[in-house]
């Protein structure tokens, strides 16, 4: 901790001792607030702002003594001051010429920014320390490239590079073998396939180079293994301390994804990208992209994971933003780690308080600006139904000029929130209040003026008040960051969902990682906001969604664990994420879909949510064998020349062709039928260094029936392995038709270690085919 952190926690502590000790003293009403004042307003005798306020808090003193007790003075933070008032002081002061608000304090903690902590990550326990960080494994991000100068990739305190790296820093438009360092120790760009097409990389939005432009590759890096960096935010929110899931890994960018008209990435580029990451010796290889659903032999990345596969590289991939819609899956090859997005326990937000405090509530927002907002005027379109939803073209900017609007919710969902701001911007309206679903989803930077959502519950008695009052107005404060929110996590709704369309007798997606509102390292060069009036803004870090985030959390966990357990093979990696991960929130309730506000399944979150300390002891690991995904291949019916593409080898026989891979999850799927029977076949292999017994335990729903047989397993040593079958009958009844996510059932099997710590747990789902679909 440095000597400032630690000077400013000593001078919250003794603040907190104070009011502590002079509460008992004050009068019930007193409370402390944030002041805001007009500066301009300032009346000429005064020589300084601070004497002013000094001036009007002596002003509220009445004759018993009851006098504010002034505390801060702010020159930079805001304009005005904080001070201890009564609800008299508050009331009189709020009539005083150069009061714009006041806002009551609130009492915060310091915090990390913030997906680590969320996953479990300590600094003196579990996998972060055992791992020593990420302490010399090489990532290599496939990507749209990385601005090297940020923060998040400096290399101090790093030892040298590790003499088996074999790769390089290149030479190209604004990049140079400087750049590189003891993080970043690689770089590389990949357009020749993209120049064939006679598509010209952009001079004006991109680099011709491994620089990013666009700031993609630099998030994707930073969150997997970025440095340690203080006072990161996002304008004001998420500000803390910015750091990778493996800070003491290495990185190395290959970029292949460049602009022309679109962000592109050739599929010979990506493969090409691939190829280099495998020759310079990288350990864990992270994509955050994804090509349509092909037979994987046509698909670049499932080829160039089978080859990193086969080097002992572990490949963890973006499920795709293509949800809730069922089999949306990307990137659904086995030998592919498929990684689903969650929300975290944190929420951006503003406070919206209506009229003279009659009613506050909190939102969600993330304007860009420490805009303060007192006392406006709302209006709200009450009577005409598209007025009051904010539908197009339905309101007149006369009547809304320098007011905040209200947007009801449109129950019947033919207006979406998007729309509606549209609507607010068309009119100039000063800003908007929206009532809201929280299925909704809203990015940083999509739009330019002041606006807050809140739920349906406070959506109405926003209207009720609105409605009610005379002269209804509303404040505003911004950059409010909430910690701890429940329920998390949460299946985003974009967040692509199984079963896979090219691949389902496997499920997927395998694991759900944080993937929504994440911060992480940004291209200072592209503006990512704007405010209205005053022009566009740039950060070094940004806030972004989507399973390109959630990718490089597992990425950067399997990092850790490779760091840990040098011998693992990456489907033992897997296996360990995977019978390791939570179903349950933080609310203790199973982890819920948020498109729809129930709970979620595994075609939704495959195992559960990643939880890598537990991941770092998993007891048992379901294996896999290269011939046994060339099996799988067989009894896909793959030709010889489709496997040989696939995977390089053509060594091969098909006599074992099975569908029933070694794999830590189990599905069924229904074709044309609502009952089936399956019995599948698996080994386990100890990873614990004691000889233990597991017993299984089933829970299975209405309408399946299990069976696990021996229900017993003993191992002698570490590296000991067992076998054992799982019978399935599935009988859903003669009424049940396929569901609108295809799902038919699930339940879950357990091997509990008798007399030791260790669960390992897989989903069993049976799911109707695509053909069964309405």
């Amino acid at each position: 901790m440095g000597a400032f952190t630690g000077f400013i926690l000593m001078i919250l502590s003794i603040l907190r001792l104070v009011l502590s000790a002079t509460s008992a003293y004050m009068p019930g009403d007193r409370k402390t607030y944030i002041v805001h004042m007009d500066k301009a307003a300032m009346p000429a005798p005064f020589s300084t702002h601070h004497h002013w306020y000094m001036s009007t808090l002596s002003s509220l003193s009445s004759p018993d003594g009851d006098a504010p007790t002034h505390l801060y003075t702010y020159n930079h933070v805001v304009d005005g001051f904080s001070a201890v008032l009564s609800q008299t002081h508050l009331k009189n002061l709020q009539k005083m010429p150069g009061h714009h608000g006041t806002y009551l304090e609130t009492f915060g903690h310091l915090h990390t920014t913030h997906t680590p902590k969320f996953v479990g990550l300590k600094k003196h326990a579990g996998l972060w320390p055992a791992a020593g960080f990420g302490s010399d494994v090489i990532v290599g991000v496939i990507d749209s490239g990385v601005w090297p100068e940020s923060p998040s990739f400096k290399d101090d305190g790093m030892p040298p590079v590790p003499e088996r790296w074999r790769g390089a820093c290149e030479v190209g438009v604004e990049f140079n073998a400087s750049h590189c360092n003891r993080k970043l120790i690689g770089a590389r760009s990949f357009n020749k396939g993209l120049k064939q097409y006679g598509l010209k990389i952009s001079t004006t939005f991109d680099y011709d180079s491994p620089r990013d432009f666009f700031g993609h590759g630099t998030h994707t890096s930073s969150t997997i293994a970025g440095s340690r960096v203080q006072n990161a935010n996002y304008f004001g929110y998420a500000e803390g301390t910015a750091i990778g899931v493996a800070p003491m890994a290495r990185i190395a960018m290959y970029k292949i994804a460049f602009y022309n008209d679109t962000l592109k990435a050739a599929a010979v580029d990506v493969l090409a990208g691939m190829d280099q990451a495998i020759a310079d010796g990288v350990d864990v290889m992270s994509l955050s992209l994804g090509f349509p659903e092909t037979t994987f032999d046509e698909n670049p990345i499932a080829i160039g994971a089978f080859a990193a596969l086969k080097k002992g590289i572990f490949v963890a991939c973006s499920a795709g933003n293509s949800g809730p819609r069922p089999y949306s899956i990307e990137n659904g090859a086995p030998w592919i780690t498929t990684v689903g997005a969650g929300t975290v326990d944190r929420e951006f937000a503003a406070r919206v308080t209506l009229g003279n405090e009659e009613l506050s509530v909190i939102g969600k927002s993330v304007y860009p600006e420490n805009l303060f907002v007192s006392r406006e005027p709302i209006y709200f379109g009450y009577g005409n139904r598209s007025k009051e939803i904010c539908e197009g073209n339905s309101t007149d900017p006369r009547a809304v000029a320098g007011k905040y609007i209200f947007c009801a919710f449109d129950y019947k969902g033919n207006i979406t929130v998007s729309q509606q701001l549209e609507e607010v911007r068309r009119t100039r309206a000063a800003g908007a209040i929206i009532s809201a679903d929280s299925r909704q989803n809203l990015f940083p930077g999509d739009f330019d003026m002041p606006f807050v959502t809140v739920n349906l519950n406070n959506g109405e008695l926003v209207k009720k008040y609105i409605i009610n009052a005379d002269n209804a107005t509303v404040s505003i404060k911004f950059q409010i960051t909430i910690l701890g929110t429940k329920p998390s996590p949460q299946v985003a709704k974009f967040s692509s969902r199984g079963p896979s369309l090219r691949s389902p007798w496997i499920l997927k997606p395998d694991i759900l990682a944080p993937g929504v509102d994440i911060l992480g390292a940004w291209v200072p060069n592209r503006p990512i906001a704007t405010i209205r009036d005053i022009g566009k803004l740039l950060t070094e870090y940004a806030l972004e969604s989507g399973t390109s985030m959630s990718c490089p959390h597992a990425a950067g966990i399997a990092t850790l664990l490779k760091a840990t357990h040098h011998e693992w093979s990456s489907a033992a990696i897997r296996s360990a994420m995977m019978t390791t991960a939570d179903v349950l929130d933080n609310a203790y309730d199973m982890i819920a879909d948020i498109s729809t506000g129930v709970a979620g399944t595994p075609l939704d979150f495959g195992a559960g949510h990643i939880n890598p300390n537990k991941a770092m002891d998993p007891g048992l690991v379901y294996d896999i064998e290269v011939q046994d995904y060339i099996n799988y291949l067989c009894a896909l019916n793959y030709t010889s020349q489709q496997i040989r593409v696939l995977t390089g080898t053509s060594n091969f026989t098909c006599e074992h062709g099975n569908l029933d891979l070694n794999y830590p999850s189990f599905i069924i799927i229904l074709n044309n039928t609502n009952t089936a029977s399956f019995t599948f076949k698996r080994v386990l292999t100890n990873v614990a260094v004691t000889r233990s017994v597991y017993t299984a335990v089933v829970k299975a729903p209405a309408g399946m029936t299990v069976a696990v047989q021996p229900v017993t397993l003993s191992f002698d040593e570490k590296h000991s392995k067992a076998e054992f079958n799982l019978t399935v009958n599935i009988n859903l009844g003669n009424d049940v038709s396929p569901k609108r996510n295809y799902l038919g059932n699930f339940g879950y099997l357990t091997w509990f270690e008798v007399n030791g710590k260790h669960q390992v747990r897989s989903p069993i789902v049976s799911a109707f085919s695509v053909s069964n679909g309405q």
